[in-house]
């Protein structure tokens, strides 16, 4: 009976392992391959408890590339700066110069509702401030362009496959960005308020933005900590980002009082939304 509440969390903790139709783009997954079974917690601090299969439960399982991969640009070059990265995430890029920074935190809140099941929850607005609903894309209906005027016209035969939701995904990351996302994301007022899923962004032209994937709290202090995944400039493979601020706590962030210093931008304070 001693072994009784390990053998039950043993099992209960196979149960929640992510499954390969947690993420569509996956031929094959291991579930062991996730973050939450890669990454490990300074000493004193506990993840932050989320709900089964929430947003956040995904992010906490996403898969990861083997250690030591590079990141890749969508051309098949790699990129110049290897130094900026702690582990790449395992998730297609693309060919085209199209999933940069804004459009990789969209395709993981698309990816995340569409896997289980939330399609009339998939939605972004364009910069002209014109929504996009996948819903309206499945049945047909695709964007005329014509300057900043946005027409939704039923050219298309409906088609709910999950390569036309990706060619949706990809009329999304060529007509938002950084500047519709961040008008579209709610403002966290209390940085102490970090969940996974929230979003530091800067919108504008060029901008940037990085998703929280995971978040720890200590034991004692309640001090939070967290990690943080990118893609960039140009297309590029997504990955969790080095702490180049604390390189013995990295690749774990501390909450920023003011603003917060990453690899490649600097995020002032104001910067954290939520979907």
């Amino acid at each position: 009976m001693k072994y009784f509440p390990f053998i039950f969390v043993l099992l209960y903790g196979f149960q929640l392992l992510a499954q390969e139709g947690d993420y569509p783009w996956l031929e094959g997954h291991a579930g062991t391959s996730g973050l939450l079974y890669q990454l490990g917690l300074p000493q004193g601090y506990e993840r932050v408890a989320v709900q089964p299969h929430s947003f956040g439960w995904w992010l906490r399982h996403l898969p990861l590339k083997a250690p030591g991969a590079p990141v890749m640009l969508h051309d098949g070059r790699p990129k110049g700066r290897q130094d900026v990265h702690w582990r790449v995430l395992d998730i297609d890029t693309g060919r085209r110069d199209l999933q940069q920074c804004a459009d990789a935190v969209m395709r993981l809140r698309a990816e995340y509702l569409y896997a289980c099941g939330q399609h009339g929850q998939i939605h972004f607005n364009f910069t002209s401030g014109d929504r996009a609903d996948y819903s309206r894309w499945r049945q047909g209906y695709r964007p005329l362009i014509q300057g900043q005027q946005v027409q939704w016209r039923k050219t298309a035969a409906a088609d709910d496959s999950y390569a036309g939701f990706r060619a949706y995904l990809n009329t999304v990351f060529a007509y938002a960005g950084t500047y519709s996302l961040s008008r579209e994301l709610r403002p966290v007022a209390d940085p102490d308020d970090l969940q996974p899923g929230d979003v530091f962004i800067q919108g504008g032209f060029p901008g940037h933005a990085v998703i929280v994937v995971d978040v720890a709290r200590h034991r004692q202090t309640g001090k939070k900590i967290f990690v943080l995944a990118q893609s960039y400039m140009p297309a590029q493979d997504m990955h969790i980002l080095h702490n180049p601020n604390n390189p013995q706590l990295s690749p774990w962030y501390e909450v920023p009082r003011d603003g917060l210093h990453t690899p490649e931008w600097y995020f002032e304070a104001g910067s954290l939304k939520r979907f």
